[in-house]
């Protein structure tokens, strides 16, 4: 990028365990999102805000545009599945499933985006993360195909 290069892109980004299942623990959950903002930071972006779900995260990254926001995201499941499988946080073998959300939000949304995805343990009370994503995919007139949401085996 040129010197003459200015932007602020800030894009939610939602990622499920592979078959949805609950395998992030709460023993580990931070530890996990430390790393992924360690991956974040080393790429030179700039992560807003991480939460989740044992069964799902949501990142909120301010993009510089020099990264490619697919490349971030494979190599942020790539090495957190490596991670979680090395360290043997899981009885089970740890994989992200295939795909992700990405949504984009103006710099007058930052806050209530942080809030949203800090309050994710509450919120899920009420609604699961399928309607949550439908929801967000509805939101945002994304087209998608219902049999390509949430595979399961």
């Amino acid at each position: 990028m040129g010197a003459g290069t200015f932007s602020q892109i800030y894009i939610q980004v939602v990622f499920a365990v592979k078959n949805r299942q609950s395998l992030i623990h709460p023993d580990w959950e931070v530890k996990l999102y430390q790393y992924i903002a360690g991956i974040i930071r080393n790429k030179d972006q700039k992560l807003l805000a991480i939460n989740g779900m044992p069964d799902h995260v949501h990142l909120l990254v301010g993009l510089r545009p020099s990264c490619r926001l697919s490349d971030l995201v494979r190599e942020i499941k790539k090495s957190s599945n490596a991670w979680i499988n090395e360290k043997d946080f899981s009885k089970y073998k740890f994989e992200w499933q295939e795909g992700y959300g990405a949504f984009s939000y103006g710099h007058s949304s930052l806050d209530d985006v942080i809030k949203y995805i800090g309050r994710q343990k509450e919120h899920h009370m009420k609604k699961t993360f399928q309607e949550e994503y439908v929801e967000f995919l509805k939101k945002y007139d994304v087209p998608y195909k219902q049999e390509y949401l949430f595979k399961r085996v």
